[in-house]
């Protein structure tokens, strides 16, 4: 059973390697922030379009025919 623990451990120790500091963190939620904000204005002009134009496809692929 220690083997098996020690096996687990010491397997899981270059995972915490990859998980940043959380003050990088921050910066990274911050920099997201930033770039939501900035393209709010265009998303949202985008966004019906975007949704026509897949309600279009799905009607094209599933053969439906509007009315």
């Amino acid at each position: 059973m220690l083997q098996l623990f020690f096996t687990i451990a010491f397997s899981a120790a270059p995972l915490v390697l990859y998980i940043p500091p959380i003050r990088s963190l921050n910066l990274f939620v911050e920099t997201m922030e930033d770039m939501y904000r900035e393209s709010r204005t265009y998303t949202n002009r985008v966004y019906p379009r975007l949704m026509e134009a897949w309600a279009r496809i799905m009607d094209c692929i599933l053969c439906n025919t509007r009315e």
